[in-house]
């Protein structure tokens, strides 16, 4: 051991730049302190909390009676500490896939307060999806991975690390996760891309297994369809409702058919976005 005060110093110097140079590793991220949080995997792995989540309640969700009852049983049964499915929500745009995914979500909290964490992955992070749950493996908080508007391109790779954490692989999914994912794509590819594998490959029926099998890792698939008129409109007059607009419902009708044409179509989305220019002009605030 040195005696010599300047070398101390000097040691002690060398010591803290070495620190600096090689500081100790980051804890692992952890869901706690929020009911919700979105996933970074850089330049720092974290959890950033979300305070408020922007969602409606499931009373508001209209014309997806079935869709809802399957995914809060679901999502019910897992904070719950039962075995559940992770779930696929596909089919027609703006008809509430994302919105029921957070409203179940914060059903079951209401049910059993702070079980669950919602936990959004951005689809341009999916690759990181096998960081996220084993930083999530060890917490013993039940969490529900989410990513919205999922899908994969031609020579896309970041399926392979979706497919190997839903199921596969030597660990297999925490237990205590379960991955919730919304598409316009039943089998999470374009149609152009599953035909052309197709017609080219010496067996057609083994070229696209791979990529068509991730679907079938999702244990609970729910298709979403067109919004037809009557259920646009009970979406539109429960919305109108829950804010307090009085206005005849023959008024309310008229105005919000006259809306989904400029807008060339009926969803849930286009119902939402309609209450919002209504009750802006009706003078009525959304919270």
């Amino acid at each position: 051991m040195p005696e010599n005060p300047a070398e101390i110093a000097l040691l002690t110097r060398i010591a803290e730049a070495l620190e600096r140079l090689a500081p100790p590793p980051p804890p692992p991220p952890v869901p706690e302190g929020a009911d919700a949080f979105v996933w970074h995997p850089e330049p720092r792995p974290h959890l950033a909390p979300v305070p408020r989540v922007a969602r409606v309640g499931l009373s508001l969700l209209q014309g997806i009676d079935r869709q809802r009852d399957l995914l809060l049983a679901n999502t019910l049964r897992f904070a719950a500490g039962l075995p559940a499915n992770n779930v696929m929500l596909w089919g027609a745009r703006g008809m509430g896939k994302s919105s029921l995914v957070k409203a179940a979500h914060a059903a079951a909290n209401e049910q059993h307060p702070g079980s669950l964490a919602l936990i959004e992955i951005h689809r341009e992070d999916i690759r990181t999806l096998p960081e996220l749950l084993n930083a999530l493996r060890a917490q013993p908080r039940r969490c529900l991975v989410f990513c919205d508007d999922l899908s994969f391109e031609k020579e896309d790779q970041d399926y392979k690390a979706l497919k190997s954490v839903l199921d596969g692989g030597i660990e297999g999914r925490p237990p205590n996760v379960l991955f919730y994912a919304t598409s316009n794509r039943r089998h999470l590819m374009p149609r152009d891309m599953i035909e052309n594998e197709r017609s080219t490959a010496i067996n057609p029926s083994e070229a696209t297994e791979e990529k068509v099998s991730l679907s079938d890792r999702f244990g609970l698939w729910i298709g979403f369809h067109n919004c037809d008129q009557p259920t646009y409109f009970a979406m539109v007059e429960g919305y109108a409702a829950a804010l307090g607009i009085a206005l005849p419902a023959e008024e309310i009708r008229r105005q919000a058919n006259e809306w989904s044409v400029t807008r060339g179509g009926r969803s849930g989305r286009v119902a939402w976005q309609f209450i919002q220019d209504l009750a802006g002009r009706e003078g009525k605030l959304i919270g």
